[in-house]
């Protein structure tokens, strides 16, 4: 029998267990997790309310756990500070799922508008497909995933700064490129 299947220490207190995490055992901490997986996820399947997202929003919150476990100052109210982890996770994955679907939504409206629309010329989408490599990919974070300044930085491992440079060159770049069809294209007929 594996010796994780049962608590290495039975009688155990979360406390003793956080400590021994912290002091270099960290199969200890997989005792938590066995002990508190189940009320974890009913907890999150409630606030989800879909078992998919509370799993992944469980591991999560495990994760994050482990990983920042020396903060703890608590370490006899684990189970509460967890759920406070938790919650921050399911308030995350449940905002990150409505921007999903208002992106969805956006998508499938300029789908429909574009099903009605005769033109097949997409000016736009052209000029940021001719940007160079890192503009390009600035560039659609930004607008077409909807992410911050600080999170294209923190996701492409970049400064701050580089982004924001880069966004500021990819905007003149697009300005240059479509700024001779502006002025090629009609002005609305005025009748």
């Amino acid at each position: 029998m594996n010796s994780l299947e049962q608590e290495p220490c039975t009688g155990w207190t979360d406390q003793e267990y956080v400590e021994s995490s912290r002091n270099g055992c960290p199969e200890h901490f997989h005792v938590l997790v066995q002990r508190y997986q189940r009320p974890l996820f009913a907890y999150l399947a409630g606030r989800l309310r879909d078992p998919l997202d509370a799993e992944e929003a469980a591991q999560e919150s495990f994760v994050r756990a482990f990983l920042t476990l020396k903060k703890l100052r608590k370490p006899e109210s684990f189970y509460a500070w967890l759920l406070g982890i938790a919650g921050r996770v399911a308030k995350e994955q449940f905002r990150e799922r409505q921007r999903r679907q208002r992106n969805c939504e956006v998508s499938e409206a300029m789908i429909a508008d574009n099903a009605n629309d005769h033109h097949e010329e997409y000016p736009l989408e052209e000029a940021i497909a001719a940007l160079p490599e890192s503009y390009r990919q600035v560039i659609l974070l930004r607008y077409y995933e909807g992410h911050s300044c600080q999170e294209i930085a923190t996701r492409l491992e970049i400064p701050l700064g580089t982004v924001t440079k880069t966004l500021s060159r990819a905007y003149a770049l697009l300005r240059q490129e479509l700024a001779p069809r502006e002025r090629a294209e009609p002005t609305v007929n005025q009748t």
